[in-house]
């Protein structure tokens, strides 16, 4: 070992010491003992650069001050230097005491931490697992944690000392639940010298000692009661207090971020996604069974048995229509419950949110819900098997999924339909006879038990009660009525109706006002139970009350059927989906899978791209139409009612007289709604006609009835322009009365119009008298046929007609009785009877024949009659009147033909094709028309797979939110 007297150690020492103590000690590295420069070297760092001169000067001062201490002996000559040495060496001596002592405290330090942390992780695992009861905290709370303000969070919480007035009197309670033990022990106990003393001393007390033991025993069990229920009531004031709070909390933190919450991508809740699911099955096809497996809780109950003011209540608002005896609910409302930041509501297909704070906004809400409802029942129906789809949002709602059925009747009252009653309750059996449906069953208690109806249609659907919750409602009414409150307890536990529950509730939503808030209903239940003897006697249990008990049993209902049948209803639906793409795989392989609604759009573009093409008819082909359209619609009435009666006036000023009277009336009363039915009948055509040629096109024949009934409804709502008759009046009217032919082509085209005219009425003509007359000799003999009876008679008096037009050229138009008496007496000579009658129809068709043949050849003169014309010169044989008719009659309807093809190109197509665009979207709107129109095997397929594909990834997007949600909790 080193001695410490020696003077290498020495000298170590200062060395050291003046590194650690920053004492300076001017002693050359030469001058030191070898021993020194060695111990020097080794601690000071020159070998080790790692090492720093404080950490191995105090390294070597604490191994120097384990050795035994001596004086140190002053070297020979040192003189008064001694005590300089002796003071210097105890002040490194405390310095590697003090040195000692921070190390001693550091590990002190270390493993008291260690030791407090091994104990708090033993406290730790001592504790129960809490980790099953996370999902009483919404999801939004877990994402929002990093935003809470702990100090508001502090602040909201009541103070110690309100706590402490809250809670009961355990002393007192303690007493109590003594007492009672010694008195059950005192009534059930067994032993036989207890039960000798009694029997000793019975007869020493008498009959007022027993009964005031009596009395006072039941005093103070009364007493235990009351006090437990106060207690009870306390805590839940509290529980209540603390939600409220709870509430305004959860407004503020997720009101508070704006940039930072609301800006992100909102993430649906595990019951929207349900909803969805739910709302996508409502509209499959009601024949398809797998829709109805699905759970959700169905709301039944009577008639006016508060089914509606419980899912109020469980709602947290008065949403639903109000009435006094009558059917308010008429179809089924789905009702999806979640919480939220705002208490709001919105239907599935409108974007408008209902503000449930605001009463106007309820207002609203009851009266969109109304009108929804009267809307979806069908003429002269009652109600309506068509579910509107309502979701409620707001701060401790509970998650779950209702539908609000009709109520259940027991007769047809006046002004329903006669089957209402036979539909409800189909309806209610359709959703009850759902395995996995949760049946809220409402009874009022208010009336007798033996009147109700759907305790009998429950039991049916569910004997075993395995998915019945039965609520009774208007307790308050039942206790005030009832000469036996026991028959509420014996309701409430089942002994009364026949069908069985998983859990009986009593709730009272109520006092019947329509002007009732929820948070009046809620004190006003509170009170009332508070206050009954229901309840402080023991026919009901406290959880068996209240709504809100109701509700969070209804809603852990629920979830469990949920978890427990989802998967199995998914893979349900994946077998679906393979059966359904195996069909279309095998009768429509190179067809695409286009469902009605995909459908419905590639025909509105056909039919559209139909519409445009009438505007690329030319000008040229409209007026032809129109004008061969328009002559005949109107050449009958030129002939008959103008041109004959003024041609067989004989008379040149007669005849022009008559053609401009006959016009004018003409113009003003039938041309111009003619001309405008002619229009519109031809764009019909036009119409149709295109329609067809695209449909010889390779188009789908699945189109075929929509594009028929899209004509149909387009043609019936087009109307044309009522100012363009006016307009068009007056341009016919001047076109009347135009006399001048200028050029000779227009002279010549007016003689060929008329000749063709003359020529088809002369052959029209014909056709009548041939009919009239039967066939002549040649096709007698050739084919075999006779004349009828009256063909021989009229035959007989056309040939004396025929003689007398030979002997009179120019006869008039009608025969003179004379004439007529003549002509019978000639038929009569050779034994045939003629009337009157047939004998003046001949001659018209006759006379027609022959003016018509004169016509002509008068017309083959007024070929040369232009130049006269045109001078004015008086001829007889070349008057030609007639052709200036026929001339003002063309150009009238060439210029008619041209104001209706600018109206149609420039209006009426334009218009024609916004009512198809209207149709349309009329028919896109309305599912029942596109079902009607669209048809067949293929559409059906590709409807049912497309919705089975829609349900299957909704449904798998749930169960995987269901099992992150089960993972976090």
């Amino acid at each position: 070992m080193l001695r410490v007297g020696s003077s290498a150690a020495c000298v170590a020492c200062r060395s050291l010491i003046s590194n650690n103590m920053g004492v300076k000690f001017r002693i050359p590295l030469q001058k030191l003992h070898p021993l020194s420069r060695a111990i020097h070297h080794r601690y000071s760092g020159n070998n080790n650069p790692h090492r720093t001169p404080h950490r191995t000067a105090a390294r070597y001062f604490t191994s120097m001050s384990r050795l035994p201490m001596r004086p140190l002996k002053p070297p020979p000559g040192s003189g008064g230097h001694r005590h300089q040495q002796q003071r210097n060496f105890w002040v490194a001596r405390l310095a590697a005491r003090l040195l000692r002592l921070r190390y001693i405290l550091l590990g002190t330090a270390v493993g008291g931490g260690y030791t407090a942390k091994k104990t708090y992780e033993e406290w730790k695992d001592m504790l129960p697992d809490f980790s099953e009861y996370n999902w009483v905290i919404p999801d939004f709370v877990w994402e929002l944690s990093e935003h809470i303000d702990l100090d508001k969070l502090a602040k909201a919480l009541p103070e110690m000392e309100e706590v402490a007035k809250l809670l009961p009197d355990f002393e007192k309670i303690g007493e109590n639940f003594t007492f009672l033990k010694g008195l059950l022990s005192s009534e059930n106990s067994g032993d036989p010298a207890l039960k000798a003393t009694d029997s000793s001393t019975g007869a020493a007390h008498d009959a007022s000692d027993k009964q005031y033991k009596k009395s006072s025993d039941k005093e103070k069990i009364d007493q235990l009661q009351e006090e437990l229920l106060r207690t009870q009531l306390k805590y839940q004031r509290m529980l209540e207090r603390l939600e409220k709070e709870n509430k305004e909390l959860r407004k503020v933190v997720l009101q508070k971020d704006d940039k930072g919450i609301h800006q992100r991508k909102v993430k649906k809740s595990l019951i929207d996604l349900y909803s969805e699911v739910l709302d996508i099955l409502s509209d499959y096809d009601s024949n398809y069974n797998t829709q109805d497996h699905l759970p959700r809780v169905v709301v039944v109950g009577d008639q006016s048995a508060g089914k509606t003011s419980v899912l109020e209540m469980i709602a947290q608002a008065r949403i639903f229509p109000r009435g006094s005896g009558e059917m308010m609910t008429r179809s089924p409302v789905k009702v999806t419950l979640s919480e939220g930041p705002h208490h709001v509501a919105m239907f599935k297909d409108s974007g408008r949110e209902f503000d449930l704070c605001k009463e106007e906004d309820l207002a609203a809400l009851r009266h969109e819900i109304e009108l929804r409802m009267r809307k979806s029942v069908k003429e002269g129906q009652t109600v309506s098997s068509e579910t509107i789809s309502l979701s409620v949002k707001g701060p401790g709602i509970q998650r779950m999924v209702l539908v609000d059925l009709p109520g259940v009747i027991s007769t047809v009252t006046t002004g329903m339909a006669s089957d209402t009653k036979e539909t409800i309750f189909s309806m209610s059996k359709a959703y009850m006879q759902n395995p996995n449906a949760i049946i809220l069953c409402i009874q009022d208690g208010s009336v007798d038990a033996e009147r109700s109806i759907v305790t009998d249609l429950v039991s049916q659907m569910d004997p075993h009660g395995r998915r019945t919750i039965f609520v009774l409602t208007k307790v308050d009414l039942a206790e005030k009525n009832l000469a036996s409150p026991s028959r509420i307890q014996q309701i409430v536990e089942g002994k009364l109706f026949p069908m069985k529950a998983l859990g009986y509730f009593a709730v009272v939503t109520g006092k019947g006002g329509t002007g009732e808030s929820i948070d009046a209903i809620k004190d006003y239940e509170e009170d009332f139970f508070q206050n009954s003897r229901l309840l402080r006697d023991g026919m009901l249990k406290a959880h068996q009350v209240t709504t809100k008990n109701l509700s969070l049993a209804v809603s852990d209902c629920f979830w469990k059927m949920v978890r427990e049948s989802v998967e199995q209803q998914a893979d349900v639906f994946k077998a679906s989906r393979f059966n359904l793409e195996t069909e279309w795989k095998n009768n429509y392989p190179r067809l695409r899978e286009l469902d009605r609604n995909e459908l419905f759009e590639k025909a509105k573009n056909e039919i559209l791209d139909e519409v445009i093409s009438l505007s690329q008819v030319t000008p040229q082909l409209w007026e032809s139409i129109l004008q061969k359209k328009l002559w005949e619609r109107v050449s009958t009435h030129v002939i008959e009612n103008i041109y004959l009666p003024a041609a067989q006036t004989m008379d040149s000023g007669t005849f022009n007289t008559t053609v401009d009277i006959k016009l004018k009336q003409w113009t003003d009363k039938q041309l111009p709604h003619k001309a405008l039915e002619v229009a519109w009948e031809t764009l019909q055509e036009e119409f149709a006609r295109f329609m067809a040629e695209y449909k010889g096109k390779d188009q789908d024949d699945i189109f075929d009835k929509l594009k028929e009934a899209v004509k149909d409804e387009s043609i019936k709502r087009h109307k044309w322009n009522e100012r363009a008759m006016d307009s068009l009046r007056v341009i016919q009217h001047n076109a009347l009365e135009d006399r001048s032919i200028t050029d000779k082509p227009q002279w010549d085209a007016a003689i060929q119009f008329m000749e063709e005219t003359l020529e088809s009425r002369l052959k029209d003509n014909e056709s009548v008298i041939k009919d009239m007359v039967g066939p002549d000799w040649t096709e007698r003999w050739l084919k075999w046929v006779n004349r009828t009876p009256e063909q021989h008679i009229r035959n007989e008096t056309k040939n004396e007609l025929d003689r007398l037009l030979k002997l009179h050229d120019d006869h008039t138009a009608y025969l003179a009785s004379d004439e007529v008496t003549t002509v019978r007496k000639n038929l009569e000579g050779r034994g045939v009877e003629v009337d009157p009658v047939l004998i003046k129809d001949t001659w018209h068709q006759l006379y027609r024949r022959h003016f018509l043949q004169k016509a002509l050849t008068h017309c083959s003169l007024c070929k040369r009659g232009f130049y006269y014309y045109q001078r004015h010169f008086v001829d007889s044989e070349l008057e030609c009147n007639d052709v200036v008719l026929f001339w003002r009659i063309q150009r009238m309807l060439v210029i008619t033909a041209n104001t209706l093809r600018q109206q149609l190109t420039n209006t009426e197509v334009r218009r024609l094709e916004k009512n198809v665009k209207e149709v349309l979207d009329d028919f896109g709107e309305d599912l029942e028309k596109k079902t009607q129109l669209i048809t067949g095997r293929r559409v059906q397929l590709a409807e049912d797979l497309k919705k089975v594909r829609e349900i299957q990834e909704k449904l798998e997007a749930f169960i995987e939110a269901l099992h992150k949600e089960k993972l976090l909790h």
